[in-house]
C-alpha cells in the first residue's frame, strides 16, 4: 500500500511540473509573439490586411521556422532559437 502511495504521489508530482513547465512555455512564447509577430499578424494572430500578414494561429513550429528562413520580410527573426519558435508555436496553439 506504501509504495501505491508513493507511485500515484510520483505521478500526481510529475504531471504537475510538466503543466506548470508547459504554461512557462507558453508564457514565454506569448511574450515572443507579441514583441516579434503581433504587429504585422495581429495580437489575435489573425492576420492584417493593410500589411498582408496571413493568420498564423495554430501554425506548427515547424511552418513557423520554414516561413522564417525562407521570407526576407522574417530576417530579424533569424536570431530566434528552435527553442523560442517552439515556445510561439505553442502559445499559437492555445489561439482559437
Amino acid at each position: 500500500m506504501k509504495k501505491a502511495c508513493i507511485g500515484i504521489t510520483m505521478v500526481a508530482l510529475l504531471c504537475f511540473s510538466t503543466s506548470s513547465l508547459l504554461a512557462q512555455d507558453q508564457a514565454a512564447g506569448e511574450k515572443l509573439f507579441k514583441s516579434k509577430c503581433a504587429g504585422c499578424h495581429g495580437a489575435d494572430a489573425a492576420g492584417k490586411d493593410a500589411t498582408k500578414a496571413p493568420s498564423i494561429k495554430g501554425k506548427s513550429a515547424e511552418e513557423i521556422t520554414k516561413h522564417i528562413a525562407t521570407s526576407p520580410k522574417h530576417a530579424s527573426l533569424k536570431k530566434l532559437t528552435p527553442d523560442e519558435i517552439k515556445s510561439i508555436a505553442d502559445y499559437l496553439g492555445t489561439l482559437k
